[in-house]
């Protein structure tokens, strides 16, 4: 929401008739460059005589496009101060967008035109495959220090594409729950009793108060967007593809009484709200605010917002399951940074040292530690600061341990296009009122529609 929040189901894309320049593409600031931009080869510059001693070259200038607010933000600009501070060779330019759907609309203009930045938090298989990213496999293998091993599988699996590494993930994420403590002990509910989606809506409706036929305290929050929905449907055992990857599955029962059941919890029972609309992350936090004063009793929402909760106020909580099913499987996504191939070969190694230096131990444990995203190297977890840390604020572990049992992030082989149809779905169900049933056999004829033309 990386953070992945609304961006989690994939990247809106804009028309690639777009051709403003967004970026900069050539050799490092300041630095001597040849028609190709490349610095001159040692038989093209003057020679040096004996006493000379050989000038020092200017570092490499790449801009950093990212999606990120609030506590967010601040801590990205912590670290990139901090690269900046530790070496000479490469200075990171960070350029901030308001979320992660406008980071890709720019980047795709940017490409359109020709001035790509080097570094960008954000990841499209369909673009990898047309060549629009660097594939990064030849820079993993000439850093000895970089250790692939160490990187959490399941993370630096998805940024693969065709067998080929294209993305690395800067930090993982799942949607998680948090509740405010107040509520749950005004009403004799225990946290650690709500394992099931069934124990949480009897809850909810305990915790709501109307006042002449309008909720003034709403017992739960959902997230806006199809993420949640397809967390809680994953749970209950649905999939989005059949075994055989030929069949759109988005209707079948577990789908249908899955988004019902959320359907009836908002605009029926009106025991639950949907925060929609607005600029950037605005329904976002929206919602955590509804918590945070007092005006709901908790919400749904991405690992990534421990850095804006009060924890002496809220706690955390997996998500649920279903009853007779099992635990809940939620999605773990790796939110993930590619180097556009259109960027200089000096700015493409100059971007892998960044991302280098974001995902290593230390680094990646302060990420985790400030953000409550999920650290992508597994030896992060025994860095010192980050087990102190977890002892004192065990929400922090949350994150962590429903990773452990999550599912994976869908790949979508269409471009997109089955996820446009679920996210047009999920509106319809949560801001329209339309029975699921309806929502969803339309987003699967639309959907299958676009997998046929794939055969």
């Amino acid at each position: 929401m990386l953070k992945t929040r609304k961006g989690f189901a994939g990247l809106l894309l804009g028309s690639l008739l777009l051709t403003t320049a967004c970026g900069s593409n050539g050799g490092s600031e300041g630095a001597a460059t040849g028609s190709e931009g490349q610095s001159p080869s040692a038989s093209e510059s003057p020679a040096a005589s004996p006493s000379e001693t050989p000038a020092p070259q200017a570092p490499v200038t790449i801009e950093f496009w990212y999606g990120l607010g609030g506590k967010l933000g601040e801590n990205m600009q912590t670290l990139i101060d901090k690269f900046n501070a530790s070496q000479q060779e490469v200075i990171v330019k960070p350029v901030v967008q308001a979320d992660y759907s406008e980071t890709g609309k720019k980047l795709q203009a940017a490409i359109a035109s020709g001035g790509v930045p080097a570094a960008v938090l954000s990841s499209n298989v369909d673009w990898a495959r047309k060549g629009y990213y660097a594939s990064i496999d030849d820079l993993i293998a000439a850093d000895p220090d970089f250790n692939a091993d160490d990187v959490i599988p399941t993370f630096l699996e998805q940024g693969k594409v065709d067998g080929k590494q294209y993305f690395l993930p800067m930090y993982g994420t799942t949607q998680v729950m948090y509740y405010s403590k107040e509520a749950l002990e005004k009403n004799g509910i225990k946290a650690e009793e709500l394992t099931t989606w069934e124990a949480l809506g009897e809850a909810a409706a305990k915790m709501t108060v109307k006042s002449g036929g309008k909720t003034t305290f709403y017992g739960w929050e959902p997230m806006w967007g199809a993420d949640n929905m397809i967390d809680a449907t994953l749970s209950k055992g649905g999939s989005i593809l059949s075994e055989d990857g030929k069949t759109v599955t988005i209707d079948s029962a577990e789908w249908i009484d899955t988004w019902e059941q959320f359907r009836k919890w908002i605009h029926e029972d009106q025991i639950m709200r949907i925060h929609y609309g607005g600029q950037g992350w605005e329904y976002w936090y929206k919602t955590i605010d509804d918590v945070m004063k007092g005006n709901a009793a908790g919400y749904t929402g991405s690992s990534g917002d421990q850095g804006d909760l009060d924890f002496a106020k809220l706690a955390a909580m997996e998500q649920p399951g279903w009853e007779g099913v099992g635990p809940g499987k939620p999605v773990a996504s790796a939110i993930q940074a590619g180097i556009p191939a259109k960027a200089s070969p000096e700015q493409q190694q100059a971007a892998f040292k960044w991302f280098s230096f974001f995902m290593s131990p230390e680094n990646t444990a302060f990420w985790s530690m400030n953000t409550g995203y999920i650290a992508v190297r597994q030896s992060a977890l025994d860095d010192p600061a980050f087990v102190e840390y977890s002892a004192a604020n065990p929400q922090s572990t949350i994150p962590l341990k429903q990773a452990a049992h999550a599912s994976k992030p869908f790949q979508d082989p269409t471009g997109g296009k089955i996820n446009d149809a679920l996210k047009i779905a999920a509106d319809k169900v949560q801001i329209s009122n339309v029975p699921a049933a309806e929502a969803l056999k339309e987003a699967q004829a639309t959907a299958q529609r676009e997998l046929d033309k794939l055969k």
